[in-house]
């Protein structure tokens, strides 16, 4: 393979006039990965929350609602839902909200629209797995809360989450380090993440190996620090004795 290898270009000045070297350039789009993954992650965690209840709570109602958005959003491919969250969404808003939004900064607006599409489609997969937890209980544990006068909320507060979020700690670790390389959807709509940054790299380098490396390099780092955080939830929220802790 005839292919002239140069890493030092990554350390040259961008071709654009900005002040930044090409290596700023995948930093620039580690920090907007990692803070994307964060935030939807936290919006994946309450809806899945929200709506894993919803699916086990004793009316008709609530387990449709559950069941509905499981069904929408987990089964439409990702990337359609990214196209819809930024071309249809802001057409179905009021008239004025739509134009705010369509006004924003080109940047905040992907970020914002990439968030809601990962958050969204990440919680519907949550939601299953928040009541998959909840099913595994013992029913005593609710014929005995309710008898001592808890209500159903807080049975769910205090009773119920705990526990369940204990047991699907793995499984939510999994999900922190799918947002992070579903992520890379997000350039699809012009966020310039890691993957398009890389892509922006290739353009004006040409030479794709030493940008797809080291963008690959930056995706191990933030998955090492995203298992790092969780092994600390996990330390810091285990009980002496209680499944296996």
């Amino acid at each position: 393979m005839n292919y002239h290898w140069n890493w030092s270009v990554l350390l040259q000045q961008v071709a654009t006039g900005e002040n930044s070297t090409y290596l700023g350039w995948i930093a620039h789009g580690f920090v907007i990965t990692a803070m994307l993954t964060l935030v939807a992650w936290l919006l994946a965690l309450a809806l899945g929350t929200f709506f894993g209840v919803m699916r086990t709570l004793p009316g008709r109602w609530p387990r449709f609602v559950g069941m509905s958005y499981v069904s929408i959003f987990r089964n439409v491919p990702l990337i359609v839902q990214f196209f819809i969250w930024y071309f249809v969404v802001p057409e179905l808003l009021p008239k004025a909200m739509g134009d705010a939004i369509k006004n924003l900064d080109p940047t905040v607006q992907f970020f914002v629209t990439s968030v809601f599409a990962l958050g969204v489609y990440t919680g519907s997969r949550i939601c299953e797995q928040l009541r998959a937890g909840i099913q595994a209980l013992a029913r005593g544990q609710v014929h005995a809360a309710l008898a001592l006068g808890f209500t159903r909320a807080q049975m769910y507060r205090h009773i119920i989450l705990p526990q369940v979020f204990r047991r699907i700690l793995p499984p939510l670790t999994s999900e922190f380090l799918i947002i992070s390389k579903n992520s890379a959807v997000a350039s699809t709509i012009g966020l310039l993440e890691l993957s398009g940054q890389a892509r922006q790299l290739v353009d004006y380098t040409a030479q794709p190996y030493e940008s797809f490396i080291m963008v690959t390099l930056a995706y191990v780092a933030l998955n090492f620090l995203i298992l790092q955080l969780m092994s600390g939830v996990r330390r810091h929220f285990a009980r002496p004795g209680l499944m296996g802790e």
